[in-house]
């Protein structure tokens, strides 16, 4: 039974591998085309896509490779071992690289929302690049920090996880408070309509399906993310089982799959992102001379 869900995961993390190498090279093309998206937006989403591509082209491949070992018991040597740090490191950089830049777009849809024209301000480009080089730091500090401390790794990864949970769904919950006040006072400003509240609601209206379009990428990494921080919880409070482990297989699993399904939600939700991906496979698809 066992040997049975690790050859379905590597069957299904050698695909989605593949996808996610894929679907994420064209995203980071798409975004490096004008779009008339938030910069800040764009800045992150980059930072999101750039884990993404991390978690496709390394953590994935080098777990493949581990669970074909384990296939062929073939982890008793020095070479599994190195392959498992390399695909520990690997994993939780680029994951947490994801999980804070999620963090980070919903506190910035949060703060577009909330500040109005106090957010081009405040919340400056050059600010943006810093909270998006520390959010590469941290992962870096977070995966050295579980090296040097095993014994404890699941505690910290769980409080972190919870944290990050807390924090978003807290943004995302003022959002749609906000998003609710402000369509109540759509009527009054478009019967009040002139070229100034024009912009108004010109800015309410892109603010709300930019913050929509943001929300899908959380709720999805939620749903492939908590699993694995259940499994965390479980691993925590009650002895090793057979089933325990196949849950561990997985929620990994899906945690992966999340790197492959955001350049989708990208695509189905921010219109302008999906344009710049249709216009790209276009041009390597079909024949520009036809």
């Amino acid at each position: 039974m066992m040997r049975a869900s690790i050859i379905a995961n590597c069957v299904f993390n050698a695909f989605f591998g593949f996808t996610a190498i894929t679907f994420n090279i064209v995203t980071i093309l798409a975004l490096r085309k004008p779009l008339t998206i938030p910069r800040a937006v764009k800045t992150l989403l980059m930072s999101l896509v750039v884990s993404d591509l991390g978690v496709g082209l390394l953590a994935q491949p080098l777990y493949v490779t581990l669970l074909v070992m384990r296939l062929r018991e073939n982890t008793q040597n020095s070479t599994f071992e190195i392959v498992s740090h390399l695909w520990e490191n690997t994993a939780y950089f680029f994951t947490y690289a994801s999980f804070f830049a999620v963090v980070a777009i919903a506190a910035d849809r949060f703060l577009a929302i909330y500040l109005h024209l106090r957010y081009q301000e405040l919340v400056t480009h050059k600010r943006v690049v810093a909270v998006v080089i520390l959010i590469w730091i941290l992962s870096a500090i977070l995966t050295l920090l579980f090296r040097w401390t095993p014994n404890v790794e699941a505690f910290i990864v769980v409080a972190v996880d919870i944290v990050c949970y807390l924090t978003t769904a807290l943004f995302y919950f003022n959002i749609y408070l906000a998003v609710r006040h402000h369509s109540n006072h759509i009527h009054f400003l478009q019967e009040q309509l002139s070229q100034n509240n024009g912009g108004d609601i010109a800015n309410v209206v892109r603010e709300r399906k930019t913050a929509l379009g943001t929300f899908y990428v959380y709720l999805v990494f939620l749903i492939c993310y908590l699993p694995f921080t259940c499994y965390q919880i479980l691993y925590l409070s009650a002895r090793p089982t057979t089933v325990l482990r196949h849950f561990e297989l997985y929620s990994e699993m899906l945690t992966y799959l999340n790197s492959s399904l955001n350049p989708l939600i990208y695509s189905w939700k921010m219109r302008h992102v999906r344009h710049a991906i249709m216009e790209i496979l276009r041009n390597i698809f079909l024949d520009p001379h036809n």
